[in-house]
């Protein structure tokens, strides 16, 4: 018997393109589908088990982990709505590091390794190396990139 690989979205595009809020949308109706299947509790998840949902925020995507990023009020907030999604699926929200970094992104510990004023990295975020992406893509990976 095999099981359904674990999607991965590799998110690439930067907040305003079409793609970022495509990502969001699929990654919501994947989760809303898993909790149909009874699949969706992630926070009774033993630590050896793979996650529901794979997400790496990658290049221009790291743009949408700025706190600082002001939307219109007649404009969807994806940075909010990422941040909803994952309290309500307890899914991981990890960023790049040298990709966010290098947009202006930080959180407390690479601003104080770098000397920078202050931090921005929105609630749910994290920031990690290309290691955690490497390791999602191990095994049977279903990559699926916006």
């Amino acid at each position: 018997m095999t099981t359904a690989s674990t999607p991965l979205l590799l998110i690439t595009a930067d907040p305003s393109h079409p793609l970022a809020h495509i990502a969001l949308r699929y990654a919501r109706s994947y989760l809303q589908i898993a909790a149909i299947n009874g699949k969706s509790d992630n926070s009774n998840r033993p630590e050896n088990q793979q996650a529901l949902l794979n997400i790496f925020f990658y290049a221009d995507a790291a743009n949408i982990a700025n706190r600082l990023r002001w939307q219109s009020a007649d404009q969807m907030n994806i940075t909010q709505e990422w941040q909803n999604l994952a309290e309500q699926y307890q899914i991981s929200l990890p960023v790049c590091v040298s990709t966010a970094l290098s947009r202006g992104i930080s959180d407390s510990d690479n601003s104080a390794r770098h000397q920078l004023d202050s931090e921005n990295l929105a609630t749910g975020f994290s920031l990690v190396g290309l290691s955690e992406l490497a390791m999602m893509m191990q095994g049977d990976c279903r990559l699926i990139q916006f």
